[in-house]
């Protein structure tokens, strides 16, 4: 049996291991302040990278889309505009900071966002629009910038999964009021755990900075609510490294997406994922559709995957209106989001990353093939 293919793993060299290995040596591992040498370093190259003026680190995804909602004072009696295809953490940040989140509907072909399901939610309360770029896909920014300012809503992306991704040719991270990444290990890049915020707006990105140090503006001077969501210089001296390799990383995604796509493209079983004019994917997941499936038929096909050493996997099986702790909110019911439910019916990725080659993508496409003639 084939060695496993897994749906996203880690590329790391020996730079990266040099560059731990000197912060041991300096004995350095983390900076109070949150600003040591190695994550000044990894901030200012980060927000070079995405064209922002500002880049905040902090110690893992989630703690960015937490500390970007509270640098923008959002709290109770808040509600905040966002898609329930998402993990669970994007709805969970809001819950973080009292205020409530609304779910909305999802385009069927991006998976993102889809705006005109969201002008029936605005009301009075609604303060933040947090578009999800899933799989690596931006949403429409165009159109979600005309509606945050039509109802003055501040913009914080979730772009966990979408680091190298671009609109209208403009990196993903220097668009909205916020942009929140992160760095866990399999994503495009990784420095174990980690996360950064960026933002062309100085006070925020001075607010996150003191939120990242238990709200300190000066060591023990205590201004406002915050957390220890510091990043230690062990990660940020990984994610310089990798964020040099970046570039290299996406390029072999897109080609592994692309050849993909065309071994698949005669199926007539199968949605293969788009990418609209004027956006481009930085293809964290390359997302397949099971025309007219149920969730049992297509589990069968990810099951019959995995069995051959295949790690296809679902991202979400259940959206996140419908699990357990936002159900007791009773603000949504099944069959409320229909676009929604049914790509999580429907949905499962398949292995792309820049340690796959061209022998693995013509086996999965083989075998995938040969499963679905079956089905």
């Amino acid at each position: 049996m084939r060695n496993l293919l897994r749906i996203n793993q880690p590329f790391l060299g020996k730079e990266e291991i040099e560059a731990v290995a000197e912060v041991l040596r300096d004995g350095v591992l983390t900076d109070k302040s949150g600003s040591g040498p190695r994550v000044l370093q990894f901030e200012r190259d980060f927000a070079r990278y995405v064209g922002a003026r500002y880049a905040v680190a902090v110690n893992s995804g989630t703690a960015a889309l937490h500390s970007a909602l509270m640098a923008s004072e959002i709290g109770r009696g808040d509600e905040v505009l966002l898609p329930s295809f998402t993990f669970s953490a994007t709805a969970g940040s809001v819950m973080m900071t009292g205020a409530k989140p609304v779910f909305v509907d999802i385009d069927p072909k991006t998976y993102c966002l889809r705006v005109d399901s969201v002008e029936g939610k605005v009301s009075s309360r609604t303060t933040v629009i947090m578009p999800v770029h899933l799989y690596g896909l931006p949403a429409d920014m165009g159109r979600i910038r005309e509606l945050a300012r039509k109802h003055n809503l501040v913009i914080i992306e979730d772009a966990a999964q979408a680091l190298g991704a671009e609109y209208q040719d403009k990196k993903i991270g220097a668009i909205g009021d916020a942009t929140c990444f992160s760095f866990y290990g399999v994503k495009n890049i990784t420095t174990g755990e980690g996360g950064m915020v960026t933002t062309n707006d100085h006070e925020l990105a001075e607010k996150l900075r003191s939120i990242r140090v238990h709200g300190e503006d000066r060591p023990y001077w205590v201004t406002r609510l915050g957390h220890n969501y510091r990043m230690s210089e062990i990660a940020a001296s990984i994610g310089i490294v990798q964020l040099k390799k970046l570039p290299s990383f996406l390029e072999k995604r897109r080609k592994n997406s692309s050849y993909l796509s065309k071994r698949l493209s005669d199926s007539k079983k199968l949605d293969l994922p788009a990418e609209p004019e004027g956006r481009k994917h930085s293809w964290h997941l390359y997302t397949v559709r099971m025309k007219g499936a149920n969730a049992g038929k297509r589990n069968k096909v990810v099951e019959k995957l995995r069995a051959k050493n295949i790690g296809a996997s679902v991202y979400y099986e259940t959206p996140v209106h419908l699990l357990p702790l936002y159900r007791k909110m009773g603000n949504l019911y099944k069959g409320d989001l229909l676009e929604t439910e049914r790509a999580a019916r429907q949905v499962f990725s398949l292995p792309i990353h820049p340690m796959v080659g061209q022998d693995d993508l013509d086996e999965l496409s083989s075998v995938l093939e040969k499963i679905l003639i079956r089905q």
